[in-house]
């Protein structure tokens, strides 16, 4: 979940300044066209979900090196997501060995898959401007895990756009980077 801070008495941060920023506590944040939005802590289904997918990934033969949680991802411009589940390429991995700070800077490949599970009332950040800002940046696979209007969004790159699928209930997740991938959107969405 993020929260958008007052900024409004200061000036907008550049990249340089978001990156160095120190506020004295640990606590996370995203970029948004200049201003810093505070990554509140996530609800226990949302973690579960994303945990679950973590899991699933490495059963499906994904190297643990090439799985990230919170790893940061500057899109476009002066915006830095971090989304719940990031699957690295094997350039992108190799790309980040050594960072000082784990984050896909536009120089390195992009993301094969982004997974952003929805919190409450931030469904209009994952559907929208991220989906374009993942486009953008040019990530093959994004899916929004959705437990509130329970369904996976799957959006595949293809030829310049994503095109959507949506899966409820039973039905069997179709993926591109995962094509033997064996699981339903209620198992995905009961953890």
């Amino acid at each position: 979940m993020a929260i958008a801070l007052d900024r409004a008495a200061s000036k907008t941060m550049t990249l340089e300044e978001f990156f160095s920023y120190d506020d004295g506590t640990d606590a996370m944040y995203e970029l948004e066209d200049g201003n810093l939005i505070i990554m509140t802590a996530e609800s226990e289904i949302n973690r579960r979900i994303a945990m679950f997918l973590l899991v699933c990934f490495v059963q499906q033969g994904i190297s643990a090196y090439r799985l990230s949680m919170k790893t940061e991802i500057v899109t476009t411009g002066s915006r830095v997501r971090v989304p719940d589940l990031i699957v690295f390429s094997e350039e992108l991995a190799a790309a980040m060995v050594g960072a000082k700070r784990s984050t896909v800077m536009p120089e390195m490949p992009a993301p094969l898959l982004v997974v952003e599970v929805v919190s409450p009332n931030q469904s209009s950040r994952d559907y929208r401007y991220k989906r374009s800002e993942y486009g953008a940046r040019g990530i093959a696979e994004y899916w929004i895990v959705d437990a509130i209007a329970q369904k996976v969004t799957v959006l595949e790159w293809v030829e310049g756009f994503y095109e959507e699928k949506i899966f409820v209930q039973e039905s069997k997740i179709a993926s591109a980077i995962f094509p033997n991938l064996e699981l339903t959107a209620t198992q995905i969405l009961q953890e």
